[in-house]
């Protein structure tokens, strides 16, 4: 096509419809559109519905449930059927047995010999056969059922032989036998039958008799306590060898039982015979019982298998102990009585060559060697600790026989009020050995510390008993005491808290036990007492015992003080002034300690000694003021320091209190004289904080200091029958109310105002009580009832008074 052909025909080809046809158009457009809104309305009315229907139905279905009652379920069964098979399998054994025991026991004499053995063994042989063609076919419970109803016919076929062919012979023999015949019967039965090898019942009863042959022969050849006990013993290494031997469980269950029973009756009887021996034979022969068990709990030990491994250490520690108690059962008659127990100890401790034994032994054994060890060890320190209370706590009976004079050595020093025991020459042995087993043997990276710690608190209680034991000299054992003090505090040097606070402990213990040790004399108090207030104060130098040692140093220099006191005989209330000079140390101490931890423990010391100083001179009001003046002028030095200002809150009341003491010592009776002087200092600073702060509230610039005068004043006045007193007061507290009046104070305006008001009210009291008397009885009715009258008249107006004083009130400061 030519190239200018194009533009000539593109005009004809464009299709633009005339404008009816468009117009057409557009209104069937508009058609379709309003239908298919329609549509999309009518769609949308249905959705509303539709979920509007659905939020109500929970409604409507709870509703209906509530009313409705609910559905019947299906009860579920409680027990398993093959539960209730066995309950009902065992007890038609159960109830077959009893028949047949009643059957022997009660019916058996109305037959003869033949008929007897016959009707016994037949049914005997039936119950026995029985459970071969019942497991064949499958029942295996019914088949145990019934070898137990034959199990327990042979039983009774023994009983019936003896009733009737060999009723002569003993009864416990001929049941020594009849049990090891019955063990060895059912244990055919169970093991060599094969069509019963699968039953579990014959092995385990079999096992079970086996446990009495041996008790009731030993019983039937009226044997001695030692024969009876082996025999124990030997059904109970017989049970833990079956135990470690056998693999069924049920059998295995019955092997533990017998051994843990049979063994445990053995060991409590051979210890009882160990205990009451009378001479070595006797000894040893209850010796050899316990080696026997413990050779026995050994062996079970070392062949445990892995997972029994709790068992295996308790049964190793059980034969340690076991050990250790026959040989020392052994030696008890040779070496004196106060030294059965260190020979014990000796033996305990060798048991501990177990734990270096390395492969030797297995390690639940050489573990349970340990324990053995540790409780020889525990019980030996127990046995110890009785002489080591009566060390410790034994001097303070002096606390009742203060400065009577001192004892004639040591042992008399500590048993004032209890008696010595015999046997404690052995307690240092003890201590010392275990002592150096913690020491040695602890090898353990977590527990040697704490081990060397217990080392040296035992090898202290050691020491701390010899001069005891030794019975030395009064004053040799007071110095031991204090060498021991100043060794446990210069130990207190180390590094590592816990050895630090136990070297403190000590220290305390032994400075308690030395100070009370030398009450029984007054120079050795003094003495001591000096001694002990200087060794905690020189200790005070190292920071990490000033927290410690600053406050015991305190504490003991107030001791030294009433000691000093009583010792020139001066009463308590002398002395009050001297033991002050405790407190004023601390005061002038504290600022120096300011950034140690030992600040606050010694200003609580100083404190203490204050109230200690206080309660020495409560019987002389005097001296009690002097104190309680000289403890105010201490605590308002300790204000001083920016970080103890409010001590001299303490301060104020201690010098109030010195004030008012000085006046109840001179005799007067008159309040204002104690109210006034602290009224107004009160006063004095309330000034000053107003003026330092003027928004400050008038109640707590001069609230306390108004009320301490006015109120015990105000109370005074009321029961004084004289005109001075309530005219005084009414003056002050008119000027008060005034004052609040003019500067605008709420609180001297309310304050001043009620007083004068009671006082006004107590001074008009008898011409208010004349006028009524004078009146007429109808009066004072018709007085009240004018009263309210004029108080319902004009109650709008006293309300809006009553507002606008509240509203003054409010704008006062």
């Amino acid at each position: 096509m030519p190239y200018g052909v194009t533009p000539t025909t593109l005009p004809v080809m464009t299709h633009l419809p005339p404008p009816a046809e468009e117009l057409r158009l557009l209104d069937a457009e508009l058609r379709q559109l309003d239908a298919r809104r329609a549509q999309l309305l009518t769609r949308r009315a249905w959705l509303v519905a539709a979920l509007q229907q659905a939020r109500q139905q929970p409604q409507q279905a709870w509703a209906q449930a509530r009313t409705q009652p609910p559905p019947v379920a299906w009860s579920r069964p409680e027990t398993a059927a093959p539960s209730v098979q066995n309950v009902l399998l065992v007890l038609g054994g159960v109830l077959l047995t009893l028949a047949a025991a009643v059957f022997t026991l009660v019916s058996w004499g109305h037959m003869g010999i033949t008929g007897r053995a016959l009707v016994l063994g037949a049914v005997t042989l039936a119950a026995l056969a029985v459970p071969a063609p019942l497991l064949k076919r499958g029942l295996r419970s019914t088949a145990e059922s019934v070898a137990g109803l034959g199990l327990a016919l042979t039983v009774l076929d023994a009983y019936a032989l003896r009733e009737a062919a060999l009723t002569g012979t003993d009864g416990a023999g001929y049941a020594a036998a009849a049990a090891a015949v019955l063990a060895v019967i059912w244990s055919a039965y169970g093991l060599l039958l094969p069509a019963m090898t699968t039953l579990r019942l014959p092995l385990p009863s079999a096992l079970a008799a086996a446990q009495f042959p041996l008790l009731l022969w030993a019983l039937a050849t009226d044997a001695g306590p030692y024969v009876i006990t082996a025999a124990l013993l030997v059904t109970a290494g017989l049970d833990a060898v079956a135990a470690l031997r056998v693999t069924a469980g049920s059998v295995r269950i019955v092997a533990v039982v017998g051994a843990y029973a049979m063994g445990g009756w053995g060991v409590l009887a051979a210890g009882w015979l160990s205990l009451a021996a009378d001479g070595p034979g006797d000894s040893a022969r209850a010796g050899g019982l316990l080696l026997l068990a413990a050779v026995i709990a050994l062996g079970a030990a070392w062949r445990v298998p892995g997972p029994g491994v709790r068992h295996a250490l308790g049964l190793a520690a059980a034969a340690g102990l076991l050990t250790v108690g026959a040989l020392g059962g052994v030696a008890r008659f040779g070496v004196p009585t106060e030294w059965v127990v260190p020979v014990h100890l000796a033996f305990g401790i060798a048991l501990l060559a177990g734990l270096r034994a390395g492969g030797l032994l297995p390690d639940a054994v050489r573990h349970g060697a340990a324990w053995a060890s540790a409780v020889v060890q525990a019980l030996s320190l127990l046995w110890a600790l009785p002489v080591v209370a009566l060390v410790v706590m034994g001097p303070a009976g002096w606390l009742g026989r203060v400065w009577s004079g001192a004892p004639s050595d040591a042992r008399a020093a500590v048993a004032v009020e209890a008696p010595w025991p015999s046997d404690a020459a052995a307690a240092p042995v003890v201590l010392l050995a275990v002592a150096a087993v913690l020491a040695s043997a602890v090898r353990a990276e977590q527990w040697r510390p704490r081990a060397r710690l217990g080392a040296l608190g035992l090898l202290w209680a050691a020491a701390l008993l010899l001069p005891a034991i030794l019975a030395v000299p009064h004053l040799a054992g007071m110095s031991v005491l204090g060498v021991m003090t100043a060794a446990a505090l210069y130990l207190g040097r180390t590094t590592t808290s816990g050895a630090r606070v136990t070297a403190l402990v000590l220290a305390l213990v032994t400075a308690v036990d030395l100070t009370l040790v030398s009450l029984a004399s007054q120079t050795a108090t003094l003495v001591v007492l000096s001694v002990l207030t200087a060794l905690p104060a020189a200790a005070s130098w190292r920071v990490s015992l000033a927290p410690f040692t600053a406050p015991a140093a305190f504490v003991y220099a107030a001791a030294l003080a009433s000691a000093t006191g009583a010792a020139a005989d001066w009463p308590p209330a002398r002395t009050a002034l001297l033991v002050l000079a405790v407190p004023v140390a601390a005061a002038l101490l504290a600022p120096r300690l300011a950034a140690s931890r030992a600040t606050v423990p010694v200003e609580a010391v100083g404190a203490a000694s204050g109230l200690l100083a206080v309660g020495l001179a409560v019987t002389d009001p005097p001296l009690l003021a002097l104190v309680l003046a000289l403890c105010g002028v201490i605590a308002a030095g300790t204000a001083l320091r920016p970080d103890r200002r409010p001590v001299g809150y303490a301060a104020t009341a201690l010098f109030v209190l010195a004030a008012w003491v000085r006046l109840a010592a001179w005799e007067v009776g008159t309040p204002e004289a104690y109210t006034l002087p602290v009224t107004v200092p009160a006063l004095l600073v309330g000034a000053l904080r107003r003026r330092r702060d003027p928004q400050a509230s008038s109640w707590t610039a001069y609230g306390a200091g108004l009320a301490a005068t006015l109120l015990p004043s105000l109370v005074a006045a009321w029961a004084d029958p004289h005109w001075t007193r309530p005219l005084l007061l009414g003056t002050a507290a008119l000027l008060v109310t005034l004052l609040g009046a003019r500067h605008h104070l709420q609180a001297p305006l309310v304050l001043g105002g009620s007083v004068l008001a009671l006082v006004t009210l107590h001074e008009l009291a008898p011409y208010v009580v004349q006028v009524t008397g004078a009146l007429p009885r109808w009066a004072p009715p018709a007085l009240a009832g004018l009263l309210l009258l004029a108080l319902g008249a004009t109650y709008e107006q006293r309300i809006r008074d009553v507002r606008r004083v509240r509203d003054v009130l409010g704008r006062m400061n």
